[in-house]
């Protein structure tokens, strides 16, 4: 095929004025199957349609589909584990959307589904140093991509807050991918950015359409996936670095919560980024606040592929310090007495 970075700069239009249209299209459905109503995690107050996830998904999807067949490119072996995860995790978000589902029946199809990807990955593709059994290691990256799934969910509550953190995960990716001569993981990264932006208008503050259950989770699945790789060929810390801030906030609120014994799948309010709009933030001002981290994040990792491991885990403290100052100003109250 012709090189890579013309065709996918021609992917990310050519999927995002689909999406796009498709949102618009859907709108009538998504207003009568799946309104979402204001709850303990809500940041809005009227209710709000959700499933702009389909949309970017049924487009995604689809174009991975076409370019699969029109481009000679090699796809990672495991490619169809991934695609048909993603086409459950859709399936199930979007039931979930129209109308609650227990979180136990949820929790196991992940996992079904990421065992399903985890055993599907060639021995090749290692994150760990050799000395890591290659079971152990497959163990651990099943559960990190259940939590990916799970905190990428966790995270999408506020508008525009999920666009501020994947976008720039996968321009990283397209950029490392086009280092790493990979030329399906910078099509596919493509596709997901064109595929999201027409998803961006319709989520902008106030929303008028959510992501849903049904983008978020799969959507999870594949950036996790996507990191993974990316790990394995550029070194750990680029693959930690770009969802540093979700990493942080998810698993952080995660901890405090089950300590105070709370049940940490119920709907709450207690994210760095929820707590600022307590304290006073607008929605637009804490998403650039997250732009703006996230950016510094992904130059980190751009720096830290080609650095030794000592340098990348220097790069990897900067990142933290810059997501430390983050939640930081996150929670400052700057309401008026």
């Amino acid at each position: 095929m012709t090189s890579p970075l013309p065709i996918a700069v021609l992917l990310v239009v050519a999927t995002a004025i689909p999406a796009f249209w498709l949102c618009r299209a859907l709108m009538p459905l998504f207003l009568r199957y799946a309104l979402a109503r204001p709850n303990a995690r809500s940041s809005h107050a009227a209710p709000t349609p959700q499933g702009g996830g389909f949309a970017v998904l049924s487009v995604a999807m689809g174009a991975s589909l076409i370019c699969a067949l029109t481009f000679e490119i090699v796809w990672p072996s495991e490619s169809l584990a991934v695609l048909i995860g993603m086409l459950v995790l859709t399936g199930i978000g979007g039931l979930d959307d129209i109308k609650p589902l227990p979180a136990i029946p949820r929790l196991i199809t992940q996992i079904l589904v990421i065992g399903l990807m985890v055993t599907a990955m060639p021995d090749t593709i290692r994150l760990l140093p050799d000395t890591v059994p290659l079971s152990a290691e497959r163990v651990l990256a099943g559960l990190a991509l259940l939590w990916f799934v799970n905190l990428v969910n966790f995270m999408d509550g506020i508008d525009w807050i999920t666009a501020a953190e994947l976008l720039p995960v996968w321009l990283v990716v397209v950029v490392l991918a086009l280092w790493a001569n990979e030329p399906a993981l910078v099509v596919l990264s493509a596709i997901l950015i064109g595929s999201y932006l027409g998803f961006v208008p319709f989520n902008r503050p106030v929303a008028s359409l959510f992501l849903g259950d049904v983008g978020s989770l799969p959507l999870g699945l594949v950036t996790g996936w996507l990191l993974y790789r990316i790990g394995a060929t550029h070194g750990i810390v680029c693959a930690l670095l770009p969802p540093l801030y979700y990493l942080a906030d998810a698993t952080i609120t995660m901890v405090r919560r089950a300590l105070r014994g709370e049940k940490i799948w119920e709907a709450h309010r207690s994210h760095f980024y929820q707590q600022a709009t307590t304290n006073g933030l607008t929605v637009l001002a804490i998403v650039t606040r997250i732009v703006i981290t996230n950016l510094a994040l992904a130059g980190l990792a751009l720096l830290a592929s080609s650095q030794s491991l000592p340098v990348s885990l220097a790069l990897l403290a900067i990142g933290g310090l810059c997501v430390t100052a983050l939640i930081r100003d996150l929670q400052r109250d700057r309401r008026k007495p």
